[in-house]
């Protein structure tokens, strides 16, 4: 059983149902309610593709519904991609029937740049990681820590480059921003954005909100104990906060419920590489954007999940190890 997030309907599905049907499993999707049409298509997909009817099926049901659909014997495994809250119920009932499951939840990702970072080169892909789908993405950077050498010039022109955005109609292909999915998600993230600067975080750029479009959104002066830093915030809004050291960046990266991801910049790799195994991430990008690769397993620590996707170790999730012993 796959339950699947609306924020990137086609992949999120597909990474998980390739590698489950080629372990040689059926799949049953239980998709989001507001993408029934993209669960319709990805079932006409495969059966394009020549798979037996009845290998990938899409059922359109409500959360009452899921919870029966997790207690019957056919269903052997459950994967999920979404929210926290929304892993916690899964993985108590699948508990309660002893049932597998994979838990990609949600993440508070760190992007640290230190002194030696090349904001020519790499800027452009902070930015990005940050407004990618508008900001509703769970591996995106959304805890930024800079280390005060090049604070002041990273801070300058990462605002520059989120004005820099068009901002318009979604279905013009021009448009690089536009809305939130839905309004209450908007209403909450301007709340959480109101609710830091309560307690002192400085808003550097405005975050009026009209319907579901947010001002993008940059913020500073930002600690441990603001929502900004605390919570996994779904929407346009970029924390910026300096650190006077790599040991304070790192420490300050771990210090987060979340673990799904961690970019790092510097032109030093050899240094880079000696700080992965204290980041508390299920991945490290250096140099790079956060994401997901077919080739590369992917997934969380913490209250990001358990359990990979992809790769081979992804196939592996969903198949069981036998052992055989024969005596002649």
């Amino acid at each position: 059983l796959g339950i699947m997030p609306w924020n990137f309907p086609f992949w999120q599905v597909l990474r998980f149902a390739v590698p489950t049907l080629l372990a040689g499993n059926t799949v049953l999707l239980k998709h989001a309610d507001n993408v029934t049409g993209c669960a319709l298509l990805i079932e006409k997909l495969f059966l394009k593709a020549g798979f037996p009817k009845g290998t990938f099926s899409t059922v359109l049901i409500d959360h009452d519904q899921l919870s029966h659909i997790i207690k019957d014997d056919r269903i052997k495994a459950i994967s999920l991609t979404g929210s926290e809250k929304a892993g916690r119920i899964v993985a108590e009932q699948a508990g309660k029937q002893l049932k597998k499951v994979v838990l990609e939840l949600g993440g508070s990702n760190a992007c640290i740049v230190l002194n030696d970072a090349d904001l020519d080169k790499h800027l452009k892909t902070m930015v990005q990681s940050r407004l990618q789908n508008f900001g509703q993405s769970c591996i995106a950077a959304k805890r930024f820590f800079v280390e005060e050498g090049i604070y002041n010039e990273f801070l300058i022109r990462f605002k520059a480059q989120i004005n820099a955005y068009t901002i318009g109609d979604p279905t013009d292909p021009t448009t690089e921003l536009s809305c939130m999915a839905r309004e209450d998600l908007a209403i909450k993230v301007v709340q959480q954005i109101e609710d830091s600067v309560a307690i002192g975080a400085v808003d550097e750029t405005g975050h009026h909100r009209i319907g579901t479009f947010v001002q993008p959104c940059v913020l500073t002066n930002v600690r441990p104990g603001m929502p900004v830093f605390d919570e996994e915030v779904f929407g346009p809004v970029a924390a910026i906060i300096k650190v006077k050291s790599i040991d304070e960046a790192v420490a300050l990266a771990n210090q987060t419920k979340f673990g799904l991801g961690c970019m790092l910049f510097t032109e030093d790799i050899e240094k880079a590489r000696y700080l992965i195994d204290d980041i508390e991430d299920g991945s490290v990008s250096i140099n790079t954007m956060t994401k997901s690769n077919p080739s590369l397993p992917f997934g969380g620590t913490k209250a990001s999940g358990y359990g990979r996707e992809l790769s081979k170790e992804g196939i592996r999730e969903f198949v069981n190890i036998k052992t055989v012993n024969i005596h002649k």
